[in-house]
């Protein structure tokens, strides 16, 4: 039988017109099967940025139903159902995320943090301590990390506490001394509620060695001295913390008098006080000065001209209470400089706030200057309500 070569010559314009039709065709069928899922997304994301959560989940979870391949879109669902609160929905997606076998490795480390801020945020701290840990070796590992390091200090184990802070600031974190100098303190104060004293000195050495110019060792240090009845040594230690980071002395000045009189070190002490207290005053220095000071008239000269120059309420009873102690009435040239301190710090209780936004004003308004809200005023002034 003979091949009629014109037959093929009508059947090669016939098939390639079938092939090119079927690719228009399929091509055409998926763009209409992706048009659903962009639309869908763009949608959430607007109704997003305009603050409507609930309708934007809505829109969410069309565009997976549309396209459940997508990991960007279950992730911008579970991230939005953590902000809403809704946990054991984000969850359930960032497990679902982690289920699929066809997940990059960077998608799947992505999903393990999700789900472990998921899990924070619900706080169930065990599966989130588990799902941190298993983020060790990837790019997520130095917020896990600091992740971990919150969760022990939550937990007070001070112990994981330090080695996780160990490993941040070994990894080029930035420095964590003064942190692990905190969580050694808080070791010692436990250690010596315990009565495990020198469970307590070694851990308190510690704490110095991690940060040896921190404040609240050289302040600790000071205060078990003084428990102990060893009020010498304690105010040698309060020397070192006056010397090394004067502005938080103010903290222990009063155990400092205190100590300085059980001690008979009282020149010393008062003398050191008022050159700090002349650098930057405050009340504690102030009140501490006071507890030195044998000679009344003194004690009220200072009290006097700490409110004439700085007008606190703390300063203005302490000194009424120096006079009502004796007995006497408060002199002309005392009670004008008390008067004015009550009016300063009376001054913003006799606002208005409003209970919208928190806006605060002299004056009362109907409707709020900060967020425009009416009626949003009680009528009543902060120190009556």
């Amino acid at each position: 039988m003979d091949f009629d070569l014109q037959w093929l010559l009508l059947a090669l314009p016939v098939a390639f017109f079938l092939g090119w039709l079927a690719s228009r065709l399929d091509v055409r069928q998926m763009k209409r099967e992706e048009q659903p899922s962009p639309r869908a997304y763009f949608k959430g994301l607007n109704l997003l940025l305009n603050e409507q959560q609930d309708k934007a989940i809505d829109a969410f979870i069309e565009a997976v139903q549309h396209d459940p391949d997508t990991s960007d879109l279950h992730f911008a669902l579970g991230n939005l159902f953590r902000r809403r609160g809704e946990y054991e929905r984000a969850v359930r997606v960032h497990q679902h995320l982690l289920g699929r076998g066809d997940l990059p490795r960077a998608e799947r480390e992505r999903a393990q943090h999700a789900l472990a801020q998921d899990f924070l945020k619900a706080g169930l701290f065990d599966r989130a301590e588990e799902a941190f840990r298993a983020l060790e070796g990837t790019a997520f590992a130095t917020d896990a990390r600091l992740a971990l390091l919150t969760l022990h200090e939550r937990a007070r184990d001070w112990h994981k506490a330090i080695e996780i802070a160990r490993r941040i600031e070994a990894a080029g974190a930035g420095s964590f001394s003064t942190r692990i100098s905190h969580h050694w303190c808080e070791i010692t104060q436990e250690a010596d509620a315990k009565g495990r004293t020198e469970e307590a000195d070694d851990a308190l050495a510690k704490a110095r060695e991690a940060a040896p110019t921190a404040a609240r060792p050289q302040v600790l240090a000071g205060q078990r001295l003084a428990r102990a009845g060893r009020h010498a040594e304690a105010l040698a230690a309060w020397g070192e913390l006056l010397a090394a980071q004067p502005g938080s002395f103010s903290l222990v000045a009063r155990d400092y008098a205190a100590s300085a009189a059980a001690s008979g070190a009282q020149a010393q002490a008062a003398t050191a006080l008022r050159e700090l207290y002349a650098r930057a005053p405050s009340t504690d220095l102030l009140l501490a000065l006071v507890r030195l000071e044998a000679d009344v008239q003194q004690r009220e000269q200072a009290l006097l001209a700490h409110v004439r120059e700085h007008r606190s309420l703390t300063a203005a009873l302490n000194l009424m209470q120096q006079r009502s102690g004796q007995g006497e009435a408060l002199a002309a040239t005392a009670a004008e400089p008390i008067e004015r301190a009550i009016a300063e710090a009376a001054r913003p209780l006799q606002r208005f706030r409003c209970a919208a936004c928190g806006f605060e004003s002299q004056a009362y308004f109907w409707q709020c200057p900060g967020c425009q809200s009416w009626d949003s005023y009680p009528p009543r002034r902060l120190e009556d309500l």
